[in-house]
This record gives structure tokens, C-alpha cells and sequence, in this order.
């Protein structure tokens, strides 16, 4: 049997570091003190109120919140968004246990259930601990007496006296459960926080918490897979019962691994002075060869110093006997004063050589030596750059690959890289990554540690390329860098929406995902009959669906796909003084060639139809992308219709009043024009005959695989 004093570590909340008190289950299967909970919230809420400024927004003095959380309320609080009341969002939390952010879901934390099994064992603890501190009696009038019992119905703790006094016999209150004097008093039924009058009778093996009748017939578990409480009960009780026998009975063999690992920690630890001892000698080694190199260098540049001091010495003297009176001037003034004439031109010839050498110098002064050393710059650029890379390389470590098609920009840069070969010989990951800048040659590199093959990496700029590699390590080896890939960010900050399900949403012709992050058009009966005048030409609407979300300032990016098999799409913007217009325009059709009444033939219906658009869109279908007829655009039709890109994005400054057509795998414009954004800007698309739009998932920290436990 385990002592209660061995599982402190159990008991300890994720946040403040403290026992547990009125602990919540969250999602993700990690526990969190409600306050501890309700203090992360607040922060949040103090931190959109104020703007996202990080020095409006103090986190908690027990709580600490992560510098990517923080990040993401800047984001969102620079975005300027306002949402539809009939479609709140969800709040996401930052789960201090695993630090990822999980879906709390529309009742946020009134839909968390509280974990009494945890409070009761740390009730358990605290007791074992303070075994010398008795529970005093609650009603007890000062001083009060130390309680022997407490009431799991009244949930208060009683001496025998107020507790008689309390709970008079022949009344409803003496059927009162009452068990030893504790502080941690739990209902005696499991309530639903969704439906809080109906007890929990069943358990969802989908979202792996129980449910009650209620969730299953109408809510959010209606389709789910469920099992009754009592056979949930008996599954899991089982299974646990039946691993911690297996722990026991292991626990000879867990000792041996033990023995084992202090063996193995000792040899590390030799194992590790031996690797020093072998990497210094090989410094030792480099730093000799650099002394050396150093030496000669200073040497020669020594030598060099030195002749050239000589020559300008020398230079310097004879520039000193052309002074009056002194030296060459001197003597030729004395060889002047002969007058025997043989001697004189005897002694003239050669001075009058030297004087002339002396004339010229003058005319034309050149020092006799540089003063400059420049020829004895050392040069090691290259050799920096290699002992920059100079690690433990092992050439069995495979260099890691980075897969372009897997990695993606969005919100985030998410990375992914395999390695050629079938096996991963590589125990950890280091990528590093910089912003390309014009006018830069090179840039500071940012790395960060993986232990798997991605990593999302946050806080880059928008509109903005950077480069990325990525090395793998095994133990003290490394291999090389991979190939640098560049990839770009988006023109503005990611916009977040899902598709509105009740303004304009047509159910008969469009369907739905539950998540509301695609659409569909059933081409089903409902078009056939809108196109019973066949015959003689007919109009068939197009199906529109907006975001739940508007824009009313700044500059923003979204991003989605649209199925290959799909004939026809129309994306854009739309302003919401226009959206009844938008669901009732009778103009907002598409017609065949010809149409009997019309007058005209479809020659001329580009221009109509443009002129009656009461929002910016742009067709796509039949894998192109058709660039709208303006005067800017190209004359030849060909010229407007390009290929379909897997992934499109949008781009909406209200400030400039633009809205730009992106092919967000490169994040390339295909097209811009102006847009009126006066009013409240909503993302805008519309379908007909077969056809889907996915939204572009936003990259966030995947949540952890948890074992399934029924």
C-alpha cells in the first residue's frame, strides 16, 4: 500500500504550485484549482479590456501566464473584431498542465466537472499532515469544542451536543448522512453542469466524461457512442486495479532498474569527464595552431614595421641635410669656394649628382614606405563560419529534410521535416530560423529545441519572409544543416471566423460541417426544380453564407480551400448595411447564354452583373481563378483566368479600403481592387451546384493523444 505522504506530488496544482482546492477536469484530462481557473480568465479579460498592452495586464501573483498566451490576447485584441450575439465564441484556455490551449466550449467553465475523488484524497492528505490540528464545531458559541462528527448534508462540522441540537430526532434533518469530523463535504449526486437539475447517469466514450439522458437525446453527445455509469464504472475500476497490481508485483524488477540507473548515472559521469578531457585537448589543439598562426603573424608584421621605419629614417635625414648650412647644402657651398678649376670639376661632377637627386625629391615628395598595413589583414570570415558549425558530426546522422508541402504559414509557422532514410536516427532537433531583410547580408539566427519532427513557432512579423533549417543531434553528434527553406507570413494578421449558421444560412441547398469550418452545395432535387424553364432559359440563385464575424478596423487575413470538383464559388467581402440586399437581391443570378426575354445575349452581362454586386467578390470554379472584367485588367479573356490555387486568402484593409485575392501557399496577390468599407465588413461566399469551402484551420499546439480508457 502506498503512504499517503508519497503522492504529494499528485496533489499539486499545475498553477500555484499548492494542494489542490475545489479542483476542475478539464478537457484535456489535467486538474486546475477553480480560482486558479478563474484567475487565468480574468487576466484574459483584463488583457482584451486594456488592449492587449503588457503593461495594463498584470497576471495574478499566483499565477503566471506563458508568453505565447499573451501573444495571442495581443493579437486579438489588435484585431478590432466584433462578433454576431446569436454565434458567441468559445473560449480557449491555456492548460498550465500540458501548455496548450483547450476548448472550455460555450459554458467555458460552468461546463467543467469537479473532480471531488481528488479532493477528497487531498482532504485525506491535509488530514495526515495536521493529524494534531482537531475540526472544531461550527456552531459551537466561543470557545468552540472540538466536532466529532460532520453532516455531508448540511455541510457543516458538529460537537455531540450541536449536533443533537440540530438534528432533533423524528425530523427530516436525523436522516442526515453524517461521517467523522473532515472539511471536504461533496454532494452525494454527480449533477449535469449543462442540465444542473438532472444527475449524471451515463458516460461518453467519445469525449470521455459522463453525460447525462439529456446530453445524449438533444445536445452535443446526441451522436456519440455511451455506456452506463455502472458498466463505465466497472471498466475503469477494473483496468486501474489491474495496473497498479501490475506496478506491485514489479516492484523487484523496478528495484534491479534502479541499481541500474545509479550504475548507469556513475558511468555517465565518467563516461562524461573522459569527453571533456578528450574535447579540451582538442581546443588545445586548435589553440595551439591559432598561437602559432598568431605568432607568425605578429612576427611578420613586426618585421615589416621595422623596415619601413629604417627607410623613412633614412629619408628623413637626408631631407634633414638639405637645411641651410647643414650637410649637402654645406659641403656644395664649400666646393663652391674653389678655385683651382681641375679640382673644382673633379669634386662638382658627383655632387651635382646628388643635388640634382635632392631637387627632384623635392619637386616630387614620396614617402619611402606605406604607413597602412593592409596587406597583413587577417582574413577569417571562412573560418569563423566553420567554427561556428564545429560540433561533434558523426557521418552515420542522416541530414533532416524539410517538407515544404507538410510546413505551413498561416497565424503561425507551423515546420515540418523527415529524415531520408525509414528510420529517425536523431534524438533531438535544433531549428533555427531569421528574417530575410533587404540590405542585410546576415541576420542574427533564432533556434529553438525540438524533441519531434514540427514545431509551430510564433511572434514572426507579418508580410515578411523567413529562412529555416534544421539539424539533428544524437546524443553529443550532430549532423549537418539541412537545405534552407524561405517561406513567407501573411500581408496582415490572421482573422479568425466560422461560418454563420442562422443570417441567410439556406439548410436546404447548403450543408454544414459541425465544427462550422466548411460548407457545402447539394446539388440535389431543390436545383432541379428551380430549373424548370429549361426550355426557354432560366435563372438559378447562387447560395450565400457569411462569417460570424465582422470587421470594423485594421487590416486582416483569412485563408480556405475550395474542392477541386467544384463549379462554381464566388468569395469576397460584404458590408452589413448590404447583407439583407446581399440575401434578397434578384439580380444576383446566373443565367444561361441566351434568355428569350432579356433582349440581349450574355455578351454584355459581365458588366451588369458587376454593376449590381452590392459587395466585392470573385468567381472561381472548375479549378480557375477568373480575374473580375476592369479597366485595369487584361483585354483578352485568357489572360484573366488562371489556375485554381490549393489554398486561397483574402485581405481586407479598412483603413486603405482594399481587398486583396491571395494564393496564400505562396502568398502571392492574384488581384486587388477598392472596397467601401463604411460599414462592418463580413467575410462573404457563395455557391452553386456541387461545390465546398474549407476553412483554413488556424496552426495552434496539437493536443496531446490521450489513451483511450474504455
Amino acid at each position: 500500500k502506498v503512504a499517503i505522504k508519497g503522492i504529494e506530488r499528485e496533489l499539486i496544482c499545475p498553477a500555484c504550485k499548492e494542494l489542490f482546492t475545489h479542483p476542475l477536469i478539464l478537457p484535456c484530462q489535467h486538474n486546475v484549482c477553480h480560482k486558479c481557473v478563474k484567475e487565468i480568465l480574468f487576466a484574459f479579460e483584463d488583457s482584451f479590456a486594456d488592449g492587449g498592452s503588457e503593461s495594463s495586464n498584470p497576471s495574478s501573483p499566483r499565477i503566471k501566464i506563458s508568453s505565447s498566451s499573451m501573444d495571442r490576447i495581443d493579437r486579438i485584441s489588435r484585431s478590432g473584431t466584433k462578433r454576431n450575439s446569436l454565434t458567441p465564441r468559445s473560449s480557449l484556455f491555456p492548460c498550465p498542465g500540458c501548455q496548450r490551449d483547450i476548448d472550455l466550449g460555450e459554458r467555458g467553465i460552468n461546463g467543467l466537472f469537479r473532480n471531488f475523488t481528488l479532493e477528497t484524497i487531498v482532504e485525506r492528505y491535509r488530514q495526515a499532515a495536521r493529524a494534531a490540528i482537531a475540526i472544531m464545531c461550527d456552531f459551537c458559541k466561543p470557545p468552540p469544542q472540538e466536532s466529532t462528527k460532520s453532516c455531508m448534508d448540511c455541510s457543516a462540522s458538529y460537537c455531540n451536543e450541536c449536533f443533537k441540537i440540530h438534528h432533533p430526532w423524528g425530523t427530516v434533518k436525523a436522516q442526515h448522512e453524517y461521517v467523522g469530523p473532515t472539511t471536504n463535504f461533496r454532494p452525494k449526486i454527480l449533477m449535469c453542469p449543462e442540465h444542473e437539475m438532472e444527475r449524471v447517469n451515463m458516460y461518453c466514450e467519445i469525449c470521455r466524461r459522463p453525460v447525462c439522458h439529456l446530453c445524449k437525446l438533444g445536445g452535443c453527445h446526441a451522436n456519440h457512442r455511451v455506456t452506463t455509469m455502472s458498466t463505465a464504472y466497472k471498466t475503469l475500476k477494473e483496468k486501474l486495479s489491474k495496473d497498479i497490481e501490475y506496478l506491485i508485483s514489479k516492484e523487484s524488477q523496478v528495484k534491479a532498474h534502479i541499481t541500474q540507473l545509479d550504475l548507469l548515472l556513475k558511468e555517465t559521469e565518467c563516461n562524461s569527464e573522459r569527453a571533456k578531457e578528450e574535447a579540451s585537448h582538442s581546443f588545445d589543439k586548435l589553440s595551439h595552431v591559432l598561437e602559432e598562426k598568431k605568432s607568425a603573424a605578429l612576427r611578420a608584421i613586426e618585421a615589416s614595421k621595422n623596415l619601413r621605419l629604417e627607410k623613412l629614417q633614412m629619408q628623413a635625414e637626408e631631407y634633414q641635410g638639405l637645411l641651410e648650412n647643414n650637410g649637402l647644402v654645406g659641403y656644395a657651398q664649400e666646393v663652391l669656394k674653389e678655385t683651382d678649376q681641375s679640382c673644382f670639376v673633379q669634386t662638382a661632377k658627383q655632387l651635382h649628382v646628388r643635388i640634382q637627386k635632392a631637387t627632384e625629391s623635392l619637386k616630387s615628395f614620396r614617402p619611402a614606405a606605406e604607413t597602412t598595413f593592409e596587406d597583413f589583414v587577417v582574413d577569417i570570415a571562412k573560418q569563423e563560419e566553420i567554427l561556428g558549425d564545429l560540433s561533434f558530426h558523426s557521418n552515420g546522422l542522416e541530414i533532416p529534410e524539410i517538407n515544404e508541402e507538410q510546413s505551413r504559414m498561416y497565424n503561425k509557422a507551423l515546420i515540418s521535416w523527415e529524415c531520408p532514410g525509414k528510420t529517425d536516427s536523431a534524438d533531438t532537433y535544433v531549428l533555427e530560423y531569421h528574417k530575410l531583410n533587404r540590405g542585410e547580408e546576415s541576420a542574427m539566427w533564432q533556434e529553438t529545441e525540438v524533441c519531434s519532427k514540427s514545431k509551430v513557432i510564433s511572434d514572426l512579423d507579418d508580410d515578411s519572409s523567413y529562412a529555416f533549417r534544421v539539424r539533428g543531434y544524437k546524443g553529443s553528434i550532430c549532423s549537418p544543416w539541412s537545405r534552407e527553406v524561405i517561406l513567407r507570413t501573411p500581408p496582415a494578421p490572421v482573422f479568425s471566423f466560422l461560418f454563420d449558421d442562422k443570417c441567410g444560412y439556406n439548410s436546404e441547398h447548403l450543408l454544414l460541417n459541425p465544427r462550422r469550418t466548411s460548407v457545402e452545395s447539394r446539388a440535389g432535387f431543390p436545383l432541379l426544380l428551380g430549373s424548370e424553364r429549361m426550355q426557354v432559359g432560366c435563372y438559378t440563385t447562387l447560395d450565400y453564407i457569411i462569417g460570424d464575424t465582422g470587421i470594423a478596423k485594421g487590416k486582416h487575413f483569412w485563408a480556405f480551400q475550395v474542392e477541386a470538383y467544384s463549379y462554381l464559388v464566388k468569395v469576397g467581402v460584404v458590408s452589413s448595411n448590404k447583407i439583407q440586399k446581399l440575401f434578397h437581391n434578384t439580380h444576383d443570378v446566373t443565367s444561361p447564354r441566351y434568355e428569350q426575354d432579356s433582349g440581349h445575349d450574355s455578351g454584355s452581362e459581365d458588366a451588369f452583373f458587376d454593376s449590381a454586386q452590392p459587395f466585392t467578390l470573385v468567381t472561381l470554379g472548375m479549378k480557375k481563378f477568373f480575374i473580375p472584367t476592369t479597366p485595369a485588367a487584361p483585354k483578352d479573356p485568357a489572360s484573366r483566368i488562371l489556375p485554381l490555387p490549393s489554398c486561397l486568402g483574402i485581405c481586407l484593409d479598412c483603413d486603405k479600403g482594399k481587398v486583396g485575392f491571395y494564393d496564400a501557399g505562396h502568398m502571392k496577390c492574384l488581384y486587388e481592387c477598392e472596397v467601401d468599407c463604411s460599414g462592418i465588413m463580413y467575410p462573404a461566399f457563395a455557391l452553386m451546384g456541387g461545390a465546398a469551402v474549407h476553412l483554413e484551420e488556424a496552426v495552434t499546439a496539437k493536443y496531446g493523444e490521450y489513451h483511450d480508457d474504455i
